[in-house]
């Protein structure tokens, strides 16, 4: 080997040296924090109870399944995520083209979608309360029109209760993003289609989505981590053991913490995680197949 390549190696070597000096204490930390407790987490989930410490294979799995408690907690959280997290990357996607059109006081609108980020969660809770209450300021504006007041907390219309404190929450932050990627598309692309005669709608579907698509997926999965978090809000509205359809994974986490069924817990837990790689996997292929073209 010659001294130019040995001296390039050299360099090659420190220079990999000093960014695995960076990373070392964020890759420390991911070890300590996630990696290892979440190890711990599935040997649990295979074992009969924390001192005997059994292997009994996937049996905790299957007795999972066949736990009320889980499976209404699951379906809670399927539903509810299956309807609010469409709603804000739609909602959010639709915003953000809307302030990055001509319209007055953009900035000002911004602003007002961004102040949900500021409030604190037992603030935002206790106006909650006072407007889904049986006897709160929703029910008192439908009564002058003759509809029958609805307990919003106890019925199966907390769903909508969830989903528009859910919507409230996230439609600021995720039209942020979007505002960003819009920002980032390529102007003469899209002046050559309409040059070529594209329509508004072909232009929107076939350039504009397609620049967007990495911020979709990124939102989405956002969207997703903050459907299955909503644990806080509707336990500060309800407690423990709110009306079943407001029962979440969360709730069922907690408990079962509470009662210390680890092992229950644990296979919940790995179980959860299993489905969420699976989700966010074919969301992963997706949009590899939908941007392809344009990454290339």
């Amino acid at each position: 080997m010659t001294q130019p390549s040995k001296q390039k190696l050299r360099r090659r070597i420190a220079e990999e040296g000093k960014a695995w000096s960076w990373l070392l204490p964020s890759l420390l930390g991911v070890l300590v924090f996630f990696i290892i407790p979440f190890c711990v987490v599935i040997y649990y989930s295979v074992l009969d109870n924390p001192i005997f410490s059994n292997f009994v294979g996937l049996d905790n799995f299957v007795k999972l399944f066949s736990n009320a408690a889980f499976l209404r907690a699951a379906k809670n959280t399927a539903i509810f995520s299956g309807i609010a997290v469409p709603l804000s990357v739609i909602l959010s996607l639709w915003m953000a083209f809307a302030l990055n059109s001509r319209i007055p006081g953009k900035s000002w609108l911004r602003s007002c979608f961004l102040c949900p980020l500021m409030v604190p969660i037992a603030s935002v809770v206790l106006v909650w309360q006072v407007i889904f209450h049986y006897h709160g300021t929703l029910n008192q504006v439908t009564a002058w029109f003759g509809i029958e007041p609805v307990d919003w907390f106890k019925t199966n219309w907390s769903y909508m209760v969830l989903t528009v404190m859910f919507l409230w929450k996230t439609l600021g932050y995720n039209m942020i993003l979007f505002m960003s990627a819009i920002a980032g598309i390529p102007r003469d692309i899209i002046e050559v289609a309409q040059l070529e005669g594209a329509s508004g709608w072909y232009t929107f579907l076939h350039i504009k989505l397609r620049y967007l698509s990495p911020t979709i997926l990124f939102v989405t999965i956002l969207s997703i981590i903050s459907s299955f978090k909503m644990f806080r809000e509707v336990y500060l509205l309800t407690g423990d053991y709110p009306f079943e359809s407001m029962y979440l994974l969360q709730h069922f986490m907690n408990n079962t913490f509470n009662s210390l069924d680890y092992q229950k817990l644990s296979s919940a837990a790995v179980l959860l995680s299993l489905v969420m790689i699976v989700i966010i996997g074919i969301l992963f292929l997706i949009e590899r197949h939908y941007g392809e073209d344009v990454e290339e």
